[in-house]
Parts: C-alpha cells; structure tokens; sequence
C-alpha cells in the first residue's frame, strides 16, 4: 500500500482519539465548565450530528479542489478547534468547537476515502479502506484510552491538547506525501455535483449504506455501554474498563485488517461467514457477561466481526458510488456516522428494561438481524463489483 495511506491513517487515529475519548471526559467536563453531565453529554450528539451532516456538504465544497489542499486544511481546522477547546472556560464555545471539529473530521474523511481509492488499483479499495480505518480501530486500542488516562492525570483539557498536537505530524506527512492534483484533472469526463448526488437515488447504493448503517450502529451502541458490563454484571473492578476497551480495540483492527484482504475480491465470504457470526456473538455475550473469561474472548471476537463486516459494507458503498467519484467518500462516511449516532441512541432505550446493562446488547443483536433479513433477498449485490444489476 502507498505510504500516503498510513500518513492519512495517523490523521483518523487523531480524529478517531477525540470522537471516542470524550466519554471518559465528560464527568470533568461538566464540573469545570459548571454544567450538569447530561448537558455535557450533548457535546458527543453534536459531533455526530456534525459528522453525518457536514461529509457531504465539505465533501461537495472540495470537489474543486486539490486533495492535497482539501485534506491539508481540514488536518489544520481540526486541530485549530481543540486548541480553541483546551483553552476555553465556557460551553458554549467548547461545543461550537465540536461541530466545527466534526464539520472538518467529515470532510477530512470523505476526502481521504475518495483519495485512499483513488491511490490504488480499482479493485484494491477494500485494502486501502482497510488500512485507512486501522487509524480508527488504533485509536480505540491505544487513543481512547491514552486519552482517559492524560485527562485523568492531567485534566480533560490536556487530552484535547494532546489531539491537537498529534494532527501536526499528520499534517506534514500530507504535505509531503500526498501527491498534489491539480483542480481541472479529468474535468471533462467528471459528472457534475448534481449528477454525483442524483447516486443516492439508486437502490444498491441506498441499501449497502442502509446495511452499513445497521452494522455500525449495533457496534457503536454496544461499545458505548461496555463499561457498565464489566463493572456490573462481570463484576470487575474499573481498572478492567480499560482492559475490555483495548480488547474490543485490537479485535476490531485484526477485523478490519483481514476483511481488507478480502472485501474487493470475496465480499460475499466475509458477509456470509461474519454475518451469522456476528449475529450469535451478542446474545451470547449478553448470556455469558456473567463470566470474565467469556466475556474477554467474546469482546475480542466481536470487535474483530464488528468491524470486518462493517468495513466490508463501507467498502461496498464505495464501490457502487462509482459514479460519484468527488462524492462517493462522503457517502460511506456519512453511512459509518449514521451508525454512531443511532446506535447508542438505540441501546439507550433499553437500559431502563429488564435487560438492564445487557439491554445493549441484545439491541446490537437487533439491529445485526435486521441489517441481515435486509440483505438476505439481495446477496448479489454484497458479491460483485458491478454496477449494472437491476436494484434501482
């Protein structure tokens, strides 16, 4: 793979730190800033929000643009709004701040899938998708918790400084590594905006986003709410928190990195092997939490299908957006944050039920059952790349 890619993968670990490490944050939020936790709550719906509805409006603002120059600026943006956020004492402006963080996170994101695809082959985009989101999986792995811990040391603002400062890196090694495009390439033959957005009106492209969606949200609901698994139900102490959070962390990048060998060429495989899986794995999370050494090895397992499957079904949306190709990243970022943002609201509900701190759980068993009696009557368009089947 390019070496373009991994420097515009330490650019997501970055941004996937901030979007993930807030949870940890917001209890210190909330008393410095002299607002409840609920309130402070609100800054996570804001960057999701953000996410889902700036991907295709900066994605559409770019499109004239040079990648370089697109990604480059959102890198810098980004980073600007946490210094912005480390330094002030008021709320409104740290939330202000989120969106704004959020409204270049999309952009960066959707840039860089369009580019990540166009940096290789056509039929190697699963690859380079897949190491584009290692920088996600390594931020839950190593970001996430690195960030918990220098807010717990150090206070809440260090850890924003702390993103801040690793965008910088990043943002030389696109200046140096990306390759700079300039604005009119193959202007003649490129559909127009409003062609790009007319895509969404085609039915295989919906459901790979509809199916995609499904999937993240059930791995982001579940994700959200693992804390008071462990410390509940398992009955571990909070120390194991962080432990369970890496687990899911490196099982979800063996997932993603494997899926990457295997999305352009053998889609169908990882949909039909990893789907039932899946499917299986949350209950029998929910059944077996009681047990540490269960959950432990499922955890891990359901980070690897997690993240195999759902990356399998980004990479799909990419490939039937062909014919949006300034647009087509925005489109499978706006699919992943779909996903984020529905997800937890989802495996919220159930907290208050019965099923207790499980309830997310078998939420995410849901919401993977759905997304699979969707795509059962529809299987040829998970195994090929072509375009031209009917679904429309």
């Amino acid at each position: 793979m390019p070496l373009p890619l991994y420097l515009l993968a330490v650019a997501v670990f970055a941004m996937g730190t901030s979007e993930f490490m807030l949870a940890g944050l917001l209890p210190d939020i909330a008393s410095d800033l002299g607002v409840s936790v609920g309130s402070a709550g609100a800054l996570t719906s804001a960057y999701a929000i953000g996410m889902i509805v700036g991907a295709p409006l900066t994605a559409g603002f770019a499109r004239d643009r040079p990648g370089r120059t697109s990604l480059l600026g959102f890198v810098l943006v980004f980073s600007a709004a946490h210094v912005l956020g480390a330094v002030t004492g008021s709320f409104t402006v740290l939330f202000a701040t989120r969106i704004v963080a959020a409204l270049a996170n999309a952009g960066f994101l959707a840039v860089a899938l369009t580019t990540a695809a166009a940096l290789v082959s056509p039929d190697r985009k699963g690859r380079a998708l897949a190491v584009l989101l290692s920088g996600t999986t390594v931020a839950t792995i190593a970001g996430v918790p690195g960030g918990s811990v220098l807010g717990t040391l150090l206070g809440w603002r260090a850890a924003f400084w702390a993103v801040a400062v690793l965008c910088l890196p990043a943002a030389i090694g696109i200046l140096k590594a990306v390759p700079a495009r300039p604005v009119p390439e193959n202007a003649a033959g490129r559909p127009t905006l409003r062609a790009e957005f007319a895509q969404l009106r085609r039915g295989r492209l919906m459901l790979v986003m509809l199916l995609g969606a499904l999937v993240n949200a059930a791995t982001f609901g579940s994700f959200t709410f693992l804390a008071p698994v462990v410390t509940g139900t398992a009955g571990l102490g909070e120390l194991w928190v962080p432990v369970v959070l890496v687990l899911f962390g490196t099982g979800s990048f063996a997932g993603v990195t494997l899926a990457g060998r295997l999305s352009d060429r053998r889609p169908g495989l990882v949909v039909a092997a990893g789907g039932p899986l899946l499917l299986l794995g949350w209950p029998a999370l929910a059944v077996l939490a009681g047990k540490p050494a269960a959950l432990l090895v499922l955890v891990f397992a359901q980070g690897a299908l997690s993240f195999a499957l759902g990356s399998t079904l980004i990479t799909r949306v990419l490939y039937e957006a062909a014919g949006a190709p300034t647009m087509a990243g925005s489109y499978a970022t706006v699919a992943l944050n779909v996903g984020a943002a529905v997800g937890p609201l989802v495996a919220a509900t159930t907290l208050g039920t019965g099923a207790g701190d499980l309830g997310p759980l078998w939420a995410a068993g849901l919401l993977v059952a759905t997304a699979l009696l969707v795509a059962s009557p529809f299987r040829e368009v998970l195994t090929t790349g072509r375009s031209d089947e009917v679904l429309r």
